[in-house]
C-alpha cells in the first residue's frame, strides 16, 4: 500500500506531504484547484513518461518521492532480486526530472532505469482514469483479467512448465541442425584430434608431478651431499647439535634443582632437543630413498616434451587441451550418430507437444467456462453504476497456424488439437479481448478503442469489484469515476468503491458527496494565489473538516446547518 507521497516543485505543487490510510482514501477540491496534479505525480514514480514541462517556474528540477509497504508481496522482492536491488518492507521509490528534461530514478536509494521502475509500479498500482497506466486499455492485460477472476494461476502454472520445457526442445532441435553441415565437414578432423591426443593420452595435473619429479632427480646429487651433512651436523658428526641441547639440557635439570625458575627454560630446551630428533629422523629416511636414475629422467624428460607439443597445439594447458576433446568427442559422437539424435529430440519434442496442448487444452477450456458469468456480472456492476442497456463481452479467440513444417519435418508449433496447429504464447493458445456496447441496437466493440474515459473506469470498478478478491495489485487509483453519475448511482459507485477497500487500498479522486462521505481518509486540494503566483496544496482533514467538506460538496460554498445535517446523515455519523 502507499503509505506516503512527497511531491516538491511539480507543476503548481511548491511542496506537498501526504500520508494514506489503508482503506478507502478520497481527494476533493473545485475545479481547476489540480486534483489530477497528483495522479500525474504518482504516475511519475510508476514509471510514466518524464517532461521537463513538470518542473515548477523558477526551479531546477521537480522530485516525487512515494513509501510503499511490500512486505508481502514476493513478485515486488523478485524483481528487486533480480536487478540487485535491495528490499526492504517500506520501498522508497523517487523520481527526479530537471528542466534541462534529464530523468533520474531511484528504488531504496538505488539508481534505477526507468523501465525497471515502471515493472515495479505495475506490480504495485493500477491507475484509472485519463492515464496509459490504464491496464484496460491494453489488451493483453484482459487476459490476465480473465486467469484472475477464474483462479487459475495453477493451470497456468503447469502449462508454462510444459511449454519452456517445449521451447528449449525446440532449441536444441534447431542448434542441431544448424550444427549438421558443420559436423559432417569436421568429422575427420575430429577423429584425427581425437586420435593425437588420446596416443598421448595426457592426464590431469600430470604435468605439474612430472616437472616436480624431474627437479628431484635432476638435483639428486646434490640433495643427498645436503642432506648427508645437514645429518652429520645435526646428530652423528663431533659436536652434533643433538649432543650439546642434551648437555645443556641436563645441566639446565641441575640449575632448577636450586632455582625454580629454571623449570621453564628447562623444557623449552628438552623441546628444542625432541625437534631436532625429529628433524633428522628425517633427513635420514629422505636421503635412503634418493634415487639416482637416469633412465627416469629420460622418460620425464619424453613425456613432458609429448605434452608441450600438445600444448602448442591444442591449448596453453592440460586442461584446455582435455577440455578440448571432451568438446570434439561429443561433437564427433554426434557426428557419427547424427540421424539418431534427431530422431531422439523428435520424439521428445512429441511427446513434449502432447503434454503442452494439453495442458493448453484445459486451461482454454476453463476460460471459455468463465465467458458468461463474467459477462454477466460485469454487466449487472454497470448497471448500477448508470451504464444501463450494457453489453461486454469477454471474446476467446484461438489462431491456427498454416503450413509449420521446416525443411526437416519438424514443426515449432507448441500445440496440437485434432489435426490442427495454434499460435501460441506463455498464456496458452487463447487471445482474449473486451468488447462492450453501452447503447441500445449497437454491436459490442473492442473497449479499448470505443470507450470513454468514464465509462473505461466504471467498467474498471465492475471487474475490480467481482475480481476484488482474487487481483493481486495493492493499491487502485480512480480518476474521473464519477463523469456523469448522480444520486442513486452516486450512491452505488461509492459502495461498491467501499467494498472494494476492503481488498486494496483505494485512492479515488470526486466530487460527489455520496462517494466522499465514504472515505476513511479524506483530503483537500486547495489553489492558493498571493498575487505572484498559484501554488496548490493537499490537506488531510480531520472529522469536522470532512463535515464541512461533504456540505460543500452537496449545496456549494456556502454552508448551512441543514447542509452540515445532511453531510453528518450521509457519512453515517449518529445525531
Amino acid at each position: 500500500m502507499l503509505k506516503s507521497i512527497h511531491i516538491k516543485n511539480y507543476a503548481i505543487i511548491d511542496l506537498v506531504e501526504a500520508e494514506f490510510e489503508s482503506g478507502l482514501n478520497i481527494i476533493t477540491g473545485e475545479t481547476g484547484a489540480g486534483k489530477s496534479i497528483f495522479v500525474e505525480a504518482l504516475g511519475l514514480i510508476l514509471g510514466e513518461r518524464a517532461s521537463p514541462e513538470v518542473v515548477r517556474k523558477g526551479s531546477e528540477k521537480a522530485i516525487v518521492e512515494g513509501a510503499f509497504h511490500v512486505m508481502a508481496n514476493r513478485k515486488i522482492r523478485r524483481l528487486l532480486g533480480n536487478n540487485e536491488i535491495e528490499f526492504k518492507e517500506e520501498m522508497i521509490l523517487r523520481r527526479e526530472v530537471s528542466v534541462k528534461g534529464q530523468s533520474r530514478c531511484f528504488i531504496n536509494d538505488s539508481p534505477a532505469p526507468v523501465h525497471v521502475l515502471k515493472e515495479v509500479g505495475d506490480l504495485l498500482v493500477d491507475l484509472h482514469g485519463q492515464h496509459e497506466h490504464q491496464s484496460l486499455l491494453r489488451s493483453e492485460s484482459h487476459i490476465e483479467l480473465l486467469d484472475d477472476f477464474g483462479g487459475l494461476d495453477g493451470l497456468l502454472t503447469e502449462y508454462r512448465a510444459s511449454y519452456r520445457r517445449l521451447n528449449d526442445l525446440f532449441n536444441q532441435s534447431e542448434e542441431l541442425h544448424q550444427k549438421e553441415a558443420q559436423l559432417r565437414e569436421k568429422r575427420d578432423l575430429y577423429e584425427f584430434q581425437l586420435r593425437e591426443i588420446d596416443a598421448v593420452g595426457p592426464q590431469p595435473g600430470e604435468e605439474e608431478s612430472l616437472s616436480s619429479e624431474l627437479k628431484i632427480l635432476e638435483n639428486s646429487e646434490r640433495l643427498f651431499e645436503a642432506t648427508s651433512k645437514l645429518y652429520q651436523s645435526l646428530y652423528e658428526g663431533e659436536q652434533a647439535v643433538y649432543d650439546q641441547l642434551v648437555l645443556a639440557r641436563n645441566q639446565i635439570e641441575d640449575l632448577a634443582a636450586i632455582d625454580r625458575g629454571f623449570e621453564e627454560i628447562k623444557e623449552e630446551c628438552a623441546s628444542a632437543a625432541a625437534i631436532i630428533s625429529e628433524v633428522t629422523k628425517f633427513l635420514q629416511s629422505y636421503n635412503s630413498r634418493i634415487e639416482f636414475n637416469p633412465e627416469r629422467l629420460e622418460q620425464i624428460r619424453e613425456r613432458l616434451g609429448q605434452l608441450s607439443l600438445l600444448k602448442k597445439k591444442y591449448g596453453g594447458s592440460l586442461e584446455t587441451i582435455l577440455a578440448h576433446r571432451e568438446k570434439i568427442a561429443r561433437e564427433f559422437s554426434l557426428a557419427q550418430n547424427f540421424e539418431g539424435e534427431l530422431e531422439r529430440l523428435k520424439g521428445e519434442i512429441e511427446a513434449g507437444r502432447s503434454v503442452c496442448s494439453d495442458a493448453a487444452q484445459r486451461l482454454s477450456a476453463k476460460r471459455r467456462d468463465l465467458v458468461q458469468k463474467i459477462n454477466k456480472s460485469v454487466v449487472a456492476e454497470l448497471a448500477k453504476f448508470g451504464v444501463a442497456n450494457a453489453t461486454f463481452d469477454v471474446r476467446v479467440e484461438n489462431r491456427t497456424l498454416g503450413k509449420t513444417s521446416d525443411r526437416n519435418g519438424t514443426s515449432r508449433a507448441y500445440v496440437k488439437l485434432g489435426r490442427e496447429f495454434f499460435e501460441t504464447n506463455t498464456r496458452g493458445i487463447d487471445f482474449v479481448e473486451f468488447y462492450i456496447s453501452t447503447n441500445v441496437g449497437e454491436d459490442p466493440k473492442p473497449l479499448a478503442k470505443v470507450a470513454s474515459g468514464g465509462e473505461v473506469s466504471r467498467v474498471m470498478l465492475a471487474l475490480k469489484t467481482i475480481l476484488a478478491k482474487s487481483d493481486r495489485l495493492p493499491l487502485l487509483v480512480f480518476d474521473e469515476i464519477d463523469v456523469g453519475v448522480s444520486g442513486r448511482i452516486a450512491q452505488a459507485v461509492g459502495k461498491s468503491l467501499r467494498n472494494l477497500s476492503r481488498f486494496h487500498q483505494v485512492v479515488a479522486i470526486t466530487h460527489l458527496p455520496q462517494i466522499a462521505g465514504l472515505a476513511d481518509a479524506h483530503f483537500a486540494v486547495e489553489k492558493h494565489e498571493d498575487g505572484k503566483r498559484a501554488k496548490t496544496v493537499l490537506r488531510k482533514l480531520d472529522l469536522e473538516e470532512r463535515v464541512e467538506e461533504v456540505a460543500k460538496l452537496m449545496s456549494g460554498a456556502e454552508i448551512t446547518e441543514a447542509g452540515l445535517a445532511g453531510a453528518r446523515e450521509l457519512m453515517g455519523m449518529k445525531k
